[in-house]
């Protein structure tokens, strides 16, 4: 009983909050959306430095950071592949995210990516608000990416993505006279990669990402009732020092901004509410993300990735980080921690949410593991070189 209450809650947070928007709800001034599983970091590499990954060196993940890294890629192709828990905190045994990437350069100065995101919410036992039994339910979504990045010089490259984003979350769920259908979207993604390493790999890389820019999405057939997707600005920078051949350390930070709007603030007045709600919901996708920078406390709607990787011979690495959003925004703070070991053409990585808080302030996430497998290869098979994280020249 204990663990179903805790699903409950868990998919009732998801479900009601992240796609319902009401008078009642935007009191606490959350900039919500749809599909938030597209914000969960899908890589154990960049799961351990605190989601940092806009401007780390390319691997087979890099299309859920930034995809025009990948021709800075010093592999011809790879793959990797994903596995995270998600909510065990919680005592919840089938809530996962699966996630699996690959890439292909067909030249050196140009690629093509692939990526999928699974996210289960296990399954559901539906009821009404008085305790009935309404049946059981197994919510699903996932995203699809395809793209292509080129370089434009010997230091700048760009990415583009198109998505495809499914979300079956109470699929013949009726509540209040309405029938719930699976929600459909489609979004982009436009990247840019800046790379100033030497010859040795030291020196600084930026990247920049608008990603999810796409139309909003629906789960009845009121077309009012559309929310918005978690359509971002990113920003991220990486240094790299070189000690020798053997030892080399980067640090990076990330920015991260939803281009979605803050909801209205209640008036107490139902009517006033009511409109503005309406005009809230009926913004336009792309002035939502221009007024997105809109309103006070700009500053609270930013999310920030530290992160930090030691890396020895290319072959073992030490990984931490730290997440922060503010308070207003769901105040998740959080370190991390992960390790990888490569061997040939094969890397694993390990990543660790340090637990944080106690009782009731104790946040979900903790002990949040991701477990991943890379595959670096090469058109002569049988390379032997580099990690699962390089870019041009060499590792970062």
């Amino acid at each position: 009983m204990k663990r179903l209450t805790l699903r409950l809650a868990a998919f009732i947070s998801i479900f009601l909050c992240l796609h319902t928007v009401s008078a009642q709800y935007l009191a606490n001034g959350v900039v919500t959306t749809a599909v938030p599983f597209l914000r969960i970091s899908p890589d154990a590499r960049a799961g351990g430095m605190g989601d940092l990954g806009v401007a780390t060196s390319p691997d087979a993940n890099s299309s859920f950071y930034n995809l025009s890294k990948t021709p800075f890629s010093k592999h011809d192709y790879g793959i990797g592949l994903t596995y995270t828990p998600w909510l065990k905190d919680l005592g919840l045994n089938d809530v996962y995210l699966l996630s699996a990437a690959g890439f292909y350069k067909l030249d050196e100065n140009q690629a093509i990516s692939a990526s999928l995101r699974y996210f289960s919410l296990g399954n559901i036992q539906f009821t009404d608000y008085s305790g009935n039994t309404l049946g059981q339910g197994q919510p699903r979504e996932y995203g699809a990416d395809f793209g292509y990045s080129r370089k434009l010089s010997s230091r700048m490259s760009v990415g583009l993505a198109l998505r495809y984003i499914h979300s079956n979350l109470a699929a013949g769920y009726a509540s209040n006279g309405q029938t719930y259908k699976p929600g459909n979207s489609v979004a982009g993604d436009i990247s840019l990669f800046y790379n100033m390493q030497n010859d040795n790999g030291q020196g600084w890389t930026f990247g920049a990402t608008m990603t999810n820019l796409g139309n909003k999405i629906g789960y009845t057939n009121d077309a009012t009732e559309k929310d918005y997707i978690p359509a971002s600005l990113n920003l991220g920078t990486c240094y790299t020092a070189v000690f020798d051949e053997q030892n080399k350390i980067s640090f990076g930070v990330d920015l991260h901004k939803l281009l979605v709007p803050s909801p209205p603030q209640p008036t107490n007045n139902s009517s006033t509410d009511s409109a503005n709600l309406i005009t809230y919901r009926d913004k336009t996708v792309v002035s939502s993300w221009f007024s997105s920078f809109s309103g006070p406390n700009q500053l609270k709607l930013i999310d920030v990735s530290l992160g930090a990787e030691y890396s020895y011979q290319d072959q073992f690495f030490v990984r931490v980080g730290y997440f922060y959003e503010d308070p207003s925004q769901g105040d998740r703070k959080y370190f991390t921690a992960g390790v990888g070991l490569k061997y040939n053409v094969i890397g694993l990585n390990f990543s660790y949410l340090v637990p944080s808080g106690n009782g009731v302030t104790r946040n979900p996430l903790s002990n949040t593991i991701r477990f991943g497998l890379v595959f670096d290869l090469d058109n002569n098979s049988g390379s032997n070189s580099g990690s699962t994280t390089t870019p041009a020249q060499t590792n970062q």
